[in-house]
């Protein structure tokens, strides 16, 4: 990977259909990704669905090495999602794939597709558990370190598989 690479978090969930196999066909197409390389994958973890209903979810968080800019990623992982079936009709609805990228190189990022750092990842123990798993000292702006956050979760039910 050249040198201007960066650091990027992506998190998968999924819980329609078999959740469990599309998170990892998920993990596995995101090294795949142009311009990327898998560096680090959590293991997988079920959750309840957090302000929706539906099945439970199968989530996870890749740590990738990417030379793409934001926009770039989030347009790669947008067609992966719908390489996977997704539709996207009412906000928080059960889906075959989810990837929500939560941080690029450490940046903050705001237009009208993607805000950076991701704006809920710190309230989310589905995003937390894992994230804090490959990357335990991960710290972001206007978030700071991610470990404390884990206490505020502490009662959104989340197993590691």
């Amino acid at each position: 990977m050249p040198a201007a690479a960066e650091r990027a978090f992506v998190a998968i969930g999924a819980n329609l259909g078999d959740a469990e196999a599309t998170v990892r066909e998920a993990l596995d197409a995101l090294g795949r990704l142009p311009g990327c390389v898998l560096v680090a994958r959590s293991s997988l973890y079920r959750s309840a669905p957090v302000q929706a209903s539906g099945p439970d979810f199968i989530n996870a968080v890749a740590e990738l090495q990417t030379t793409l800019a934001p926009r770039a990623l989030l347009q790669q992982l947008q067609a992966l999602e719908q390489a996977h079936g997704r539709v996207r009709t009412v906000r928080n609805a059960p889906r075959t794939l989810d990837l929500d990228l939560l941080d690029h190189g450490g940046r903050e990022w705001r237009d009208e597709a993607l805000v950076l750092p991701h704006p809920r990842l710190h309230l989310r123990a589905f995003v937390l558990r894992p994230l804090l798993e490959i990357a335990p000292q991960l710290a972001l702006p206007g978030v700071g370190p991610l470990a404390p956050w884990l206490a505020q979760v502490s009662g959104q039910a989340i197993e590691r598989i």
